[in-house]
């Protein structure tokens, strides 16, 4: 099978596919009903496992999300066993803030326990959720306030910084301050789903980020079908940038990332399409 293509963030090789998490855990960013579907039939260790061993065995090595959650580590921690590949974790935890914190920075025993965990969990990088991210940031000052002392205690725990956000001013200032960071995660998609500004203006932030950038929701949570989401993040990144995907089967684990080898290599994919009966009269007939 043909491995995925990589790239290298803060001196670690990672897949350009990142396994995203939504699907595991129940965030649908549809609905109520749907996240409830989701925790009551996805979020189960070994169902997990099964999607990740797929994405593991087509070279998908890097995962992306919360992951001090039992049924993810112990789905990833099964996937590792059995097809006895590593897998990268990119994990994305809140941090502790309120009105206090801007002035007097992070409670620093708060986030020790924080990162005491995301190591002894296996985490490579840890990039502050966008709750915190988005927060400290200041448009008065061009800066991310209080954000060097979290990088700086990041490192300090063995884990690479960097910052997950959904505001485009995170990595406008991140880059203007040269704060300590590798990368970071940025909402890339071409129907604008939860981005802040229009998408053309979210692609020349990608274009321009001093660091490579790990996109996001680039099937807005399910409201994009495969081929044009896929279709249109992987032609509008850089090299060095990455894709997360996530799903809910092994089947659709093997489809995106099919789809995904194939724009790159700018070839038909090699995947069945959906059919229903009104598409009967475009199918090329039988020979006799």
């Amino acid at each position: 099978m043909t491995q995925f293509p990589r790239t290298t963030v803060g001196g670690v090789s990672l897949s350009r596919m990142i396994i995203g998490t939504n699907w595991f855990l129940g965030w649908s960013h549809t609905s109520r009903a749907k996240d409830d579907f989701i925790k009551e039939n996805i979020a189960d260790r070994r169902k997990i496992a099964d999607i990740i061993e797929v994405y593991l065995k087509a070279g998908v090595d890097t995962i992306m999300g919360q992951i001090a959650h039992p049924p993810l580590a112990e789905g990833i921690k099964e996937a590792e066993d059995r097809t006895g590949k590593g897998v990268i974790i990119i994990s994305t935890p809140s941090f502790p803030i309120g009105p206090e914190t801007p002035a007097k920075g992070f409670d620093r025993g708060a986030v020790e326990k924080i990162l005491e965990r995301e190591a002894t969990y296996g985490a490579t990088f840890c990039m502050p959720h966008q709750m915190t991210t988005d927060a400290m940031v200041d448009r008065c000052t061009r800066s991310i306030r209080r954000m060097d002392q979290l990088c700086s205690m990041i490192r300090e725990y063995g884990l690479i910084p960097g910052l997950s956000t959904h505001m485009p001013e995170s990595i406008i200032y991140a880059d203007e301050t040269s704060l300590d960071v590798e990368t970071y995660i940025s909402i890339y998609n071409s129907m604008g789903f939860l981005m802040q500004v229009e998408v053309d203006w979210i692609a020349r932030v990608i274009q321009d980020a001093r660091k490579p950038v790990m996109t996001i929701k680039p099937l807005a949570a399910g409201q994009l079908r495969p081929f044009q989401g896929l279709t249109f993040v992987w032609n509008t990144i850089r090299p060095q940038d990455m894709v997360t995907v996530g799903t809910m089967t092994t089947r659709e684990a093997a489809e995106v990332i099919e789809m995904s080898l194939s724009i790159l290599d700018r070839r038909q994919a090699d995947v069945s399409l959906q059919e229903t009966r009104s598409k009967a009269s475009v199918k090329h007939a039988v020979p006799a």
